[in-house]
């Protein structure tokens, strides 16, 4: 995907989102926003902003009611036209998909969050299931949904409602690739994903049992064929070295190949 294209398609995009603000004062307050954001400062909070007060923006974000099905109607058009519209000689371009879940971490209480606040992980926020969409080092996030707590749909059910949203035309012109930490290294996932013919490259514990009783990380070689415990179909393992916090520990990745 060439560069002169992607800035064409963000500059048709940035034009229709503004043009979806109910009022010329949220188009301009967006306006100011996205600026912030795509000067690729480190600079976007709304103090840093030189066309629009702290207290402008601040009520842009907390109390108007945005036309949200609109812009993510708009935001979804554009990135399957951009994705479609690449070209590549032989076989079928990867398109990686990936999943994550991200803690909007919050303190205190908020009568506009009741009932979506919830601790995970040890955060305490609102728990977002996220899919992106990478191509050629360009990512985009595709869509997102709210866990709200136990007792509700586990955030590996969320991830494969948001895998099911890839439109048709775009899983036929791509081979999808996804790819998430061990949070979604359960059965469930794994099974959801080899269901919609994808492949999997996931995060596993380094302790995870085997179908023999070993561990996953007693795997003779890396590539090896392995059945996990309580899966049936094979995966392939695949041993790197984790960096958290500036601490290197070994973990282990499988891949899933498709049905």
């Amino acid at each position: 995907m060439k560069g002169m294209d992607i800035t064409i398609h963000a500059r048709k995009l940035v034009y229709e989102l503004l043009t979806l603000m109910p009022s010329p004062y949220q188009s301009a307050s967006l306006k100011a926003m996205l600026a912030l954001f795509l000067s690729a400062q480190g600079l976007a909070l709304p103090e840093h902003a030189s066309h629009k007060s702290p207290s402008a923006l601040s009520r842009f974000l907390n109390l108007y009611h945005w036309p949200t099905t609109s812009v993510i109607r708009a935001l979804r058009r554009e990135v399957l036209t951009a994705l479609l519209e690449r070209r590549k000689v032989g076989r079928r371009p990867i398109l990686r998909a990936i999943v994550d879940l991200t803690p909007l971490q919050k303190s205190g209480s908020f009568e506009g969050l009741e009932g979506l606040i919830h601790i995970l992980n040890k955060k305490r926020g609102v728990q977002l299931v996220v899919l992106y969409l990478e191509v050629d080092g360009w990512r985009v996030p595709w869509g997102f949904r709210l866990w709200r707590g136990r007792g509700s749909a586990s955030p590996a059910t969320l991830a494969l409602k948001l895998l099911r949203t890839l439109p048709k035309a775009l899983t036929a012109h791509y081979r999808v690739m996804v790819l998430a930490d061990s949070g979604f290294g359960g059965v469930e996932f794994v099974e959801g994903v080899r269901q919609l013919g994808h492949h999997a490259v996931l995060g596993v514990r380094k302790d995870r049992r085997l179908t023999d009783g070993t561990r996953l990380d007693q795997a003779r070689s890396r590539g090896e064929r392995v059945f996990l415990e309580g899966l049936e179909v094979p995966v392939y393992v695949a041993a790197y070295w984790l960096k958290r916090e500036m601490v290197a520990g070994r973990s282990a990745s499988y891949s899933v190949p498709r049905r």
